[in-house]
């Protein structure tokens, strides 16, 4: 089974736009950035050395390809759909996050860069990028809001303790926002000198593209697996969506089969007021976002919402630009699910399969249990395991009060 990231089939309607969606929107002191970016990453693709050593690194060092699991004692229990779980969570640093990782590490020594940053909010992002800056020898500094530093201190340590510095950012709401914000401003200063590894599929192009393809190789295993041990397509993959990356990921391959619904499952929050979730499609409008135009949850003057997420991978105003094209279109489903379903979903699948997810990745299993039953035994659902959730256990310990459980 092949793990090798191949030039992806060109989804744009023109390159860096999703539909009306996408584009570069940066100050001017970025944009040369940018386009030697955009032709690095091209030559990259097309360089038979470079995909080979990414296939290497992705097979022998994260540990691709990750299983496609049948949750045997979940699917009995709801009684409806066969359940499928793709076990990203399985990854070296316990993530989808260090594919991306190593991709963009790999272009950066290609472009000579020997300074890294980057942002993170639920920390998994930021421990794959300090994992590979170790692995290849560079500097790493990595942006993350005072409040996700405090609800994800685990990740903290585990950034620290790989060389990382992790600078605590505690303007606007201290959350994934505004460490884009910080990493964007050290990068216009640093420009010359330092590579910004995004860690999602948003951002000015091409790192919509960039990070779609090298996550891509989620659903070229996903899809050939699910064939190998069904025969067939599934009904459904299921997948949550914070700026996008994971869930990109697991629908790339499956966009031209239209018998395979897509879900998107973002965070509900604590309720339906402007503030309490970070649900773009449920109550957000088009608006430029942090280098690129799609949906943003924004109040009436344009100014840009705080959202809330009992995960910190979800709590983002934006979302990426292919999510919203695939919005537009029809082709995907985008639906919420709240806190409260986030963290019973964990405490179900960690009872019935033995697998501890991430709040995250929580979200789309919330999902998974609410539409299995109302589907048939023949119907397959295949749910993205995008983390696991030790990261989540402070969190968990506090919401679930564990020790009464």
């Amino acid at each position: 089974m092949s793990s090798v990231i191949l030039p992806a089939n060109p989804s744009e309607s023109r390159p860096g736009r999703f539909g009306v969606y996408g584009g570069r929107y940066v100050p001017e002191t970025l944009m040369a950035a940018l386009v030697e970016l955009e032709h690095e990453y091209a030559s990259a693709k097309a360089d038979a050395a470079f995909q080979t050593e990414l296939a290497g690194l992705l097979a022998d060092y994260a540990g691709r390809p990750t299983p496609l699991y049948f949750a045997k004692r979940l699917t009995e229990q709801l009684g409806g759909a066969k359940i499928y779980l793709k076990r990203e969570d399985l990854l070296h640093t316990g993530a989808h996050k260090i594919n991306n990782a190593l991709g963009q590490g790999l272009l950066a020594r290609r472009m000579g860069k020997k300074r890294i940053i980057a942002e993170t909010g639920a920390g998994q992002h930021g421990v794959a990028t300090a994992t590979v800056c170790a692995l290849l020898d560079m500097e790493c500094v990595i942006y993350m809001g005072d409040v996700d530093m405090e609800r994800q201190e685990l990740n903290v340590l585990r950034m620290r303790l790989l060389g990382a510095e992790v600078r605590g950012v505690s303007s606007g709401s201290k959350t994934l926002k505004d460490a884009i914000s910080e990493a964007m401003r050290d990068w216009v200063t640093n420009v010359r000198t330092t590579y910004y590894l995004l860690g999602s599929a948003l951002g000015a192009h091409p790192y919509p593209t960039m990070v779609r393809d090298f996550q891509r190789v989620i659903s070229i295993e996903m899809k050939e697996q699910i064939l190998t041990k069904e025969g067939r397509l599934p009904t459904a993959v299921l997948a949550c969506v914070g700026g996008g990356s994971n869930a990109i990921g697991a629908f790339y391959e499956f966009i031209h089969d239209r018998q395979v619904r897509l879900i998107g499952v973002e965070a509900g929050g604590c309720g339906t007021e402007l503030g309490q979730h970070a649900a773009r499609f449920r109550g957000g409008e088009p608006g430029v976002l942090q280098g690129t135009y799609s949906y943003v949850l924004q109040d009436e003057n344009g100014q840009i919402a705080n959202t809330h997420s009992v995960s910190a991978g979800l709590d983002y105003a934006s979302i990426g630009p292919e999510h919203a094209a695939l919005h537009d279109s029809g082709r995907a489903e985008y639906v919420s699910q709240d806190d409260a379903a986030a963290l019973d979903a964990v405490v179900r699948l960690a009872r019935t399969e033995g697998i501890l997810p991430a709040l995250e990745s929580a979200h789309a299993i919330a999902e998974c249990l609410r539409i299995a039953p109302t589907l048939t035994p023949h119907d397959i659902l295949v749910v993205n395991l995008s983390g696991r959730g030790d990261k989540d256990m402070g969190i968990l310990a506090r919401e679930l009060k564990l020790q009464d459980l």
